[in-house]
This record gives structure tokens, sequence and C-alpha cells, in this order.
């Protein structure tokens, strides 16, 4: 999943959990703001490493007790893992979801592109035209909701 999805996701819960939209935001860049850096300068083999792993639960679990704020970025976290574990699933690489439980358990043949070369790769894959679906989808969402409130400002 391409990191703008993930915040768009992020946003997009908060009108279905009611939760601060700017925190689900927030919890939903925490995987890629820590994992992407840490793949690029070497220091782990995967670009899905420590802020993908479930063994972080031991951490998120007390940020989701300790208010709304801490439950609205455990929940946008927990979106982006759900989301990535989706796409490598989706685009038949299912063996790769196993970062999940890093580093209890690791991918038998990682993809493991850096992030600019993971976009070229994922360009034209199975989950990149749903992404493209539900990035069309919220856009005529958005639209939609935006011509009802002018004609109800016009009426």
């Amino acid at each position: 999943m391409l990191f703008p999805t993930h915040l768009l996701a992020a946003a997009s819960l908060s009108r279905v959990t009611r939760l601060p939209a700017t925190w689900l935001v927030v919890g939903a860049a925490v995987p890629d703001l820590v994992d992407k850096p840490l793949g690029v300068l070497g220091v782990t083999a995967l670009f899905h490493s420590v802020g993908h792993s479930l063994v972080l639960a031991v951490v998120v679990v007390p940020i989701a007790l300790s208010g709304r704020a801490g439950l609205a970025v455990a929940t946008g976290w927990a979106s982006h893992l759900a989301l990535d574990v989706t796409h490598v699933v989706v685009n038949g690489r299912p063996a790769d979801a196993l970062f999940a439980f890093w580093p209890l358990i690791s991918p038998p043949d990682p993809l493991g592109l850096p992030p600019g070369a993971f976009v070229g790769y994922y360009l034209g894959s199975p989950a990149f035209f749903i992404e493209v679906a539900v990035w069309t989808t919220l856009a005529a969402v958005a639209l939609r909701s935006r011509l009802r409130a002018r004609r109800a400002d016009a009426g």
C-alpha cells in the first residue's frame, strides 16, 4: 500500500469510529516513518520490520488504553498493518505477511525493495488497482458530499 493511502484510510476511519482524525493519521504513519528509514540505512534487511510488527502491541495496547487520542493512534497503526497484510496477500505473496511477526518470524523470500523501487513494482499489481478504486470511490463520496452541502446552502 502506498503511504498516502494509509493516511487517507486512517482519516476515513474517523467518520466511522468518531475518533480524532489527526491521531488516526499519526498512528497510520508510524509504521512507515519507523521502518522505511531503518531499511534505507541498512539497519534492517526488511522495509516491514519494527513498526510493522505485532510484537509492538506491547507498546500499542497501553497507548490505546490511555484515552481517545491513544486509541486513535493504536487504531491508525492497526489499520496500516491490516492494509499492508491485505496488499501482500492480494498481490500473490501471502508468505510476505509474516512480516507482521518480525523478529519472531521473517518472510521466507521477502521482496525487500526500497521505497522508490517498490513503487515501480507496485504499479500495475492487483492491489494497486484496488487502491485506485478506493481513491476513486472516496473522491466520489467527497464530491457528492460537497455538492449536497452546496445545495443545502443554496436552498
